[in-house]
């Protein structure tokens, strides 16, 4: 074969795989990200009687019923600060009347209700309530101003379950 075809047989082979690289290439590049997995904010885990839960086991959601703004943000930081995972935070519903500290639960004896209730101080309402918010529902009025010094755990009296963040 003489040398002329030779070079044009490469030029084209190479063009073919150039241009078809460059289909593949544009395909990739246009194709959509895919999309971001939902990771729920907690999971329901089985606590068995005896059993310690510590802060980092528990999330809390914290809403605001007084009139002081930023006040649901600033009471998640200090239970984010003492080791709690943060759920939800924002507004109370407009019928919610709370002087200073309540925490909205179907099941006061559950172990992390009674943790951050310790957290929150001795003069804190547990009030059975049903409450849209991911973990113990924490709601925070105008006299609410810090957290007390807590145990650092608790421990459940029976089998329960609680709210914890999902394992990563």
């Amino acid at each position: 074969m003489r040398e002329g075809a030779r070079t044009a047989i490469t030029v084209t082979v190479l063009g073919v795989i150039l241009v078809l690289g460059a289909v593949w290439g544009w395909a990739a590049v246009t194709e959509p990200f895919p999309g971001k997995a939902e990771v729920p904010t907690c999971v329901s885990r089985d606590v068995a009687a005896g059993e310690k839960v510590y802060p980092d086991q528990v999330v809390v959601s914290v809403f605001n019923a007084g009139t002081r703004e930023g006040l649901a943000g600033r009471t998640m930081q200090l239970l984010t600060d003492e080791g709690f995972v943060a759920g939800d935070s924002g507004n109370a519903p407009g019928d919610a009347q709370v002087a200073r500290a309540e925490i909205w639960t179907h099941d006061a004896a559950n172990p992390a209700v009674r943790l951050v209730a310790a957290r929150l101080g001795p003069n804190t309402k547990i009030v059975e309530r049903k409450a849209s918010g991911a973990g113990v529902v924490v709601v925070v009025g105008d006299g609410f101003d810090k957290l007390a010094k807590g145990r650092e755990f608790a421990k459940a009296r029976e089998a329960t379950s609680i709210c914890s963040p999902p394992a990563t």
